[in-house]
């Protein structure tokens, strides 16, 4: 398994946080914890199943902008 952390914009609130949440988990991400107030998104993955950018792709495709 692999863990990254990346800064999302444009989450302010908790169902911004499930939007995240929701939408990574149904991509096939092992685990995935959005904080609209530090802004960023943990994410735990298994690089073999999806990639780095494919899971930054899911986040843009929902609304929010991957910095």
């Amino acid at each position: 398994m692999e863990k990254i952390v990346l800064q999302v914009n444009g989450m302010s609130c908790g169902h911004c946080e499930k939007a995240v949440t929701n939408a990574l988990l149904d991509l096939g991400v092992a685990n995935a914890t959005a904080n609209s107030k530090s802004g960023q998104v943990s994410i735990e993955f298994d690089p073999t199943v999806i990639t780095a950018d494919a899971i930054k792709n899911e986040i843009a495709e929902t609304g929010y902008e991957v910095v």
